[in-house]
């Protein structure tokens, strides 16, 4: 079994593949005070539940955007699972020509959704990830990782109204029926949800200005689902874009994997 690991800095998401088949993933919230062990233990938990077994994990790859994290991690691999993980990390192969200024400032993230979404769709796209920040990032038909934009995440957006203005509430983020706010609350949802759709369609368009053709637009994170429903311009969403792309990834450098 194949156990692909994405840390993020908000969730930490697990999946297991088993026969190319992804049998189940998790989410954690990502951490930088729990140890080592504490993590093999909820790593084993939760492989616990679904009744596999730790030692049936015989291969693994890790996507980090949180340095302080990858050690750890890949001592969980090797302490308590008994294998070397292939880390996506400069060098890695990808088969994607990267033609970013500086390749080694490229989120492992970004990378492995370029990947996933290239190999899965074959034609140009924009992916636009929802997560601590959101990516917008621009493929060409060619399979060539071309650049993007990045702007800050629905939950920094929705955080800063709280700090920053005090007068307004924490607030669950729901579609409101209407765009004009009757309380706070209401209007609080309204703007980050309907403002953050538009924010979204607006830079895929201006993308799609610049590119002078029409990509296929594909969402992934954990608040994709929420802003396509609202959006004119997303035309998928893959949850598991990025779980997908670390098995691929796997495959193309498991050649000079592990030890056990």
């Amino acid at each position: 079994m194949l156990l692909v690991i994405d840390i993020g800095n908000t969730n930490i998401v697990f999946g297991v593949y088993n026969d190319g088949e992804l049998v189940n993933h998790w989410r954690l919230s990502t951490s930088l005070q729990k140890t080592v062990d504490e993590y093999a233990i909820l790593l084993n938990s939760l492989l616990y539940i679904e009744k596999i077994k730790l030692k049936e994990i015989d291969s693994a790859i890790i996507s980090c955007v949180v340095p302080p994290l990858l050690i750890p991690f890949e001592i969980v691999c090797r302490k308590y699972i008994g294998i070397m993980p292939i880390i996506v990390e400069p060098g890695i192969k990808t088969g994607m020509p990267i033609l970013y200024e500086n390749p080694t400032e490229l989120g492992a993230d970004r990378i492995v959704n370029a990947v996933a979404g290239y190999d899965k769709h074959k034609k140009s796209l924009i992916i636009v990830d929802f997560g601590t920040a959101t990516t917008f990032d621009y493929i060409t038909e060619k399979g060539e990782y071309k650049g993007g934009a990045i702007v800050p995440g629905i939950m920094i957006s929705l955080e800063a109204l709280f700090e920053r203005a005090s007068k307004l509430p924490r607030v669950e983020l729901i579609k409101p029926k209407s765009i004009i706010g009757k309380h706070t609350v209401h209007a609080m949802q309204a703007g980050i949800i309907y403002g953050y759709s538009s924010l979204v369609d607006g830079v895929v368009k201006k993308m799609k200005q610049e590119v002078k053709t029409d990509p296929y637009v594909i969402a992934t994170g954990g608040l994709s689902s929420l802003i396509y429903k609202n959006s004119e311009t997303i035309d998928e969403v893959d949850e598991f874009l990025t779980l997908r792309g670390l098995k691929i990834l796997y495959e193309k450098n498991k050649d000079y994997h592990k030890f056990r």
